[in-house]
């Protein structure tokens, strides 16, 4: 599976917003310095996903961004979906009663490999569906906490 640069700032923007919007809108600055992401990039995935009903805005002094849904209720693939299109792409062929393609309306490899892309696709979006942001934020504070350097006096 192939994820675009814009899904992965897209999930990473989730993530930030999970951790440090809960009281207050987090402007795409902020995000952008501490994901490491460029400004002007993230500032175009922050339109598309506020497009996709992921987040909405605030804007003067104290605006920024906020997840519209609570952090547990937003999935990698809901992400995905609104940054890359459909994660998953069902079988458009016909089928035919043993579930399988029907004869003619595919090529020889479709016929014979299709139905394992299916189930790929499916389980992939299984996974992605599965995994929530809440449990990524959690994951980069638990990170974060570990390379925090210490100084001792």
């Amino acid at each position: 599976m192939k994820v675009s640069r814009r899904a992965l700032y897209g999930i990473m923007a989730a993530i930030d917003l999970a951790i440090y919007g809960k009281e207050v809108p987090v402007q795409a600055r902020s995000i952008a310095r501490r994901q490491a992401i460029p400004i002007k990039f993230l500032e175009q995935v922050l339109l598309a996903m506020k497009k996709g009903g992921l987040i909405h805005s605030l804007r003067g002094a104290q605006g920024g961004y906020r997840l519209v849904k609570e952090p547990s209720a937003l999935s990698v693939a809901d992400i995905l979906e609104v940054l890359d299109g459909p994660v998953f792409y069902p079988l458009t062929s016909p089928l035919a009663s043993n579930g399988f393609p029907a004869k003619g309306s595919q090529s020889k490899q479709e016929l014979l490999l299709g139905h394992i892309w299916k189930q790929v696709a499916q389980a992939e979006h299984e996974v992605l569906q599965r995994i929530r942001i809440d449990q990524l934020a959690e994951q980069q504070q638990a990170i974060e906490g570990r390379y925090i350097p210490m100084y001792h006096i």
